[in-house]
């Protein structure tokens, strides 16, 4: 059974399609990667989801119930538009917004200072929000969306303001709720994180679904047979290819050939024997497609 089913949603603003016939299975447990460009509908799935708003057409089933207000107690959801009060304390916020979400305010406090603590973060408690860094600010609204422990998690852009420190901090504890039973839904335009920590993925275009999968599943449907290799030989012409390979690019380097090479036929085996036949071959890798590269191939192509 999926987490999370959304089955036909579409959404209108006046004349404006913002969502169109939009299915996603979302499986319990998961890292769901929903990609897009700017003004694709990520946001509006994303708030009917929330139930901010509602869909025109279609709808959406947690754990097999249609999606009611009453969901939203087991649901997190860190916007992009970060939502903290200037005013207000760091960790007496944390504690009034985990104080909407049901928790006692003894059961509010001690989680928020663990978390706290956790993050490094105790000299932040008795800060103002208005004083904290972007980084530090995001940090305190980490942990107020995640501090009720909901099953459902939508994280909206979560690495903005963070440096790389922070960034593999906050990818590794998201990597952790899922092991502890959330689902969690990552929407992002920073491909190399999705590749890093999504499951699968669905990309939306111009408010439909045009692509959705495992991730690694999509790669090696987007794969192009071209591999990269590094052959020890001391001769000064490229090495011999078998039938079927086209030589795409070579580089000599001191006594070594660097070479892309392009299959016609997806047959590696046949291509590194005849490799292994020329010299010490020290490097023998597919190129899989990154992310970023299907991203673009799909939505230019339409």
């Amino acid at each position: 059974m999926s987490s999370l089913s959304i089955q036909n949603v579409s959404k209108f603003y006046g004349d404006h399609t913002a969502l169109n016939k939009v299915s996603l299975e979302i499986p319990q447990c998961s890292v769901f990667g929903l990609l897009g460009p700017n003004g694709a509908g990520k946001t509006s799935l994303i708030r009917i989801i929330n139930h901010i708003t509602a869909p025109d057409e279609g709808e959406i089933r947690i754990d097999g119930q249609k999606l009611k207000p009453a969901h939203t107690a087991n649901i997190g959801y860190l916007p992009e538009e970060r939502g903290l009060y200037p005013k207000m304390k760091a960790g007496e916020q944390v504690i009034y917004l985990a104080r909407l979400k049901g928790l006692s305010k003894t059961e509010a406090t001690q989680r928020a200072k663990a978390w706290f603590q956790r993050f490094e973060m105790k000299e932040w408690w008795n800060k103002n929000v208005e004083e904290l860094s972007k980084g530090m600010a995001q940090k305190v609204q980490f942990v107020a969306t995640i501090i009720h422990r909901p099953k459902l998690l939508i994280f909206d852009e979560p690495f903005t303001g963070f440096d790389p420190i922070n960034t593999n901090l906050i990818k590794s504890e998201i990597l952790k709720l899922r092991e502890e039973g959330a689902t969690v839904i990552f929407s992002t335009h920073r491909m190399e994180s999705v590749e890093e920590i999504c499951d699968r993925i669905a990309l939306i275009n111009k408010a439909q679904k045009i692509l959705e999968g495992p991730l690694k599943g999509i790669q090696q449907e987007y794969k192009s047979n071209i591999y990269q290799l590094e052959l020890i030989n001391t001769q000064s012409e490229p090495p011999e290819l078998p039938a079927g390979a086209e030589l795409l690019e070579s580089k000599r380097e001191d006594n070594s050939w660097h070479l892309q090479v392009r299959l016609q036929q997806d047959e590696p085996n046949r291509l590194l024997q005849k490799m292994m036949t020329q010299g010490n071959l020290v490097l023998f890798k597919e190129q899989i497609p990154s992310l970023n590269t299907i991203f673009i191939q799909k939505v230019s192509s339409l």
